[in-house]
């Protein structure tokens, strides 16, 4: 089965991506899978509550955005458009919620209560026509439409170039002197096409164990000193956590990494 017909949706898919991802760049992979061990499948609910989970995640830390959620499903029982539009302001902000999130869940309700969003049909979509849908509801943006293909709806080709973490984690793994931005993220990522939503769950553990073994005084080589550490699953203007893998901490040697960066 290729990456075009296979969806990521449970663990028997996910181990056939990494598979494939293993054949495609072995000594990069290799040498994060044997720092971070297997990637975890991290799959979420698909539709309203799913989206409306990765909106709260944004710029808040797993643990926030956890008690976020569940004061929001605690308040908002069947969470659907019309319950969502009609809430207040004040019970929105009671759940934790700031003023920009609202506001992008006000939109998206008013998109979904007019038709303009379908969030049904986007299961069968592409790509390029989920992302076209999701950032035409004002306040979603890229980063958020690439999570929800990537964790909702199981694209293996899905690369959220925009990710603070996944621009540092390809810099440790890679040992490039400074951390990509998103134009060079996405150009390095084509090596691991069509695998690259696994290769951003392996390099988001990767970077996880590396930040651990950082805070323990372990780590396999020194940051660059232009990078400031980003938190695992951090976009340019906020995104979900990600929890790490268990693994050895041990990082990619020089000369791998220096070949796969080539």
């Amino acid at each position: 089965m290729t990456a075009i017909g296979q969806r990521i949706t449970n663990q028997a898919s996910l181990e056939h991506a990494v598979l494939a991802l293993r054949a495609r760049d072995l000594p990069c992979i290799e040498a994060m899978f044997a720092a971070a061990g297997p990637p975890s499948l991290r799959k979420r609910e698909a539709g309203l509550n799913g989206l409306i989970r990765i909106i709260i995640s944004q710029q808040v830390s797993t643990a926030s955005a956890n008690a976020i959620y569940q004061r929001y499903c605690e308040r908002f029982e069947s969470a659907c458009a019309s319950d969502l539009s009609r809430a207040d302001d004040s019970d929105l902000r009671a759940c934790g919620l700031s003023s920009p999130k609202i506001r992008t869940l006000r939109h998206l309700a008013s998109a979904l209560e007019n038709g303009e969003l379908d969030l049904d049909a986007l299961a069968a979509g592409d790509s390029d026509f989920v992302r076209a849908q999701l950032t035409a509801v004002k306040g979603i943006g890229p980063w958020t439409a690439d999570v929800y293909l990537l964790f909702c709806l199981g694209h293996p080709d899905v690369w959220p170039a925009g990710d603070l973490a996944l621009q540092e984690g390809v810099r440790l793994a890679l040992n490039l002197r400074e951390r990509p931005n998103a134009a060079r993220l996405e150009k390095i990522s084509k090596r691991w096409q069509p695998w690259r939503a696994v290769a951003a769950r392996l390099i988001w553990a990767y970077y996880a164990t590396q930040r651990n073994a950082s805070a323990a005084g372990k780590i396999t080589g020194k940051p660059a000193k232009s990078s400031r550490p980003a938190k695992p699953g951090t976009s340019v203007k906020g995104a979900a956590r990600n929890s790490p893998a268990r693994g050895s901490k041990r990082g990619p040697k020089k000369s791998v990494a220096k070949r796969a960066a080539k």
